[in-house]
């Protein structure tokens, strides 16, 4: 295989010849397992691992490796492995904030071209899920585009489909049938050969059986979701990059049980053009939507313009970008605590001069 099948391209040969280093070579990253990464150029495909200097910069605050990633590595064929020295910089990544307590972000995997949200159309359908999807997606850099799978299993796949699309904000949809095979002739006729395309949605939305579909051979094992509520188990584990017929590589990712944003402001943006637009008609540029005078957003909801648990949507990711804000710069939870003082004296203040009034 060449590099450039796996999406070598003028862009990473350009920061090639910047950082490279002698005596290595490019390789891309296809697979990831605890600590080891499966490495892929103009030589056989082998296992890396960190080299000392680079463990100890990633310790300390570096990035490792993510599926996708282009590295500079030196090759070791008598161990059949390789040292990996640095990782290029990236065109895109898809990225979120781990799960649980702690504040950082994890990189789920980068330079990729077009993202794919994977919704099932059962029990477990959600477009708030999907909105959530899209404004990553839209701040990875890389191109969205939204699948609706399981289309043999619901006959209200069209009414499905339309209600995505009021969502979409031009991201094309495509409604398929993994099991079957129906619709799946468009989204393939999508695909370019170079591109790097990923898969990403909930545990049993069917990506596994998709992408064995893609690549015409059964190489991801697939399980039924609950009858009860449509939810899935993690079929896949690790992340893992594939080769289709046509030339485009397909990443595979576990189903993430939780997407909590990272920094995905002018992803807000895109995802919520609609309310943004409608915004910049209020008649007060801090308006709240909440009974102001003049508020066209509340004027589109009552037109039915725009749906109610859209801006609800809109809302609470708004809300927590200022709560991720804060936690990450300390400046901004200073200054957000400072507004609250101000603002609880002043409330203090109206009840003093109540009380005065009422002596």
């Amino acid at each position: 295989m060449l590099i450039q099948d796996l999406g070598w391209d003028a862009y990473f040969e350009a920061l090639w010849r910047e950082n490279s280093e002698d005596g290595c070579v490019p390789a891309r990253v296809v697979s990831q397992q605890r600590g080891l990464w499966r490495v892929a150029g103009d030589f056989e495909e082998c296992w890396a691992e960190p080299s000392g200097k680079f463990r100890k910069e990633s310790e300390a605050g570096g990035d490792w490796p993510a599926v996708g990633d282009w590295l500079s590595v030196e090759r070791r064929p008598e161990k059949q492995s390789a040292l990996i020295h640095q990782v290029l910089a990236r065109r895109t990544r898809f990225v979120r904030k781990v799960a649980g307590k702690q504040i950082a972000e994890q990189v789920i995997v980068a330079n990729i071209d077009v993202a794919l949200i994977v919704a099932a159309l059962d029990g477990d359908f959600n477009v708030r899920r999907i909105e959530r999807y899209l404004a990553q997606c839209w701040e990875s850099g890389a191109r969205p585009a939204i699948v609706l799978n399981k289309a043999d299993a619901c006959p209200e796949s069209r009414e499905l489909a339309a209600e995505t699309e009021r969502i979409a904000m031009g991201a094309p949809i495509f409604l398929i049938s993994a099991k079957t095979g129906e619709g799946l002739d468009l989204l393939v006729a999508s695909f370019r050969k170079g591109q790097t395309i990923v898969l990403l949605g909930s545990s049993g939305v069917g990506k596994s059986t998709l992408v064995n579909r893609l690549l015409q051979e059964e190489r991801q094992t697939t399980h039924a979701v609950r009858a009860s509520d449509s939810r899935g188990r993690h079929t896949t584990t690790s992340r893992e990059l594939f080769l289709m017929p046509g030339g485009a590589m397909i990443i595979d990712t576990p189903g993430l049980r939780e997407l909590q944003l990272w920094n995905a402001a002018e992803g807000l943006e895109e995802s919520f053009a609609d309310v943004d637009q409608l915004r910049s008609q209020c008649r007060f540029t801090d308006c709240q939507h909440q009974q102001e005078p003049g508020c066209a957003v509340e004027a589109a909801i009552r037109a039915g313009t725009l749906d109610a648990d859209r801006l609800e949507s809109w809302r609470k990711l708004q809300r927590e970008q200022e709560f991720l804000a804060r936690k990450v710069d300390p400046e901004i939870g200073a200054a957000q605590k400072k507004r609250i003082k101000i603002s609880m004296r002043q409330v203090r203040r109206n009840y003093q001069e109540r009380d005065k009034g009422k002596n």
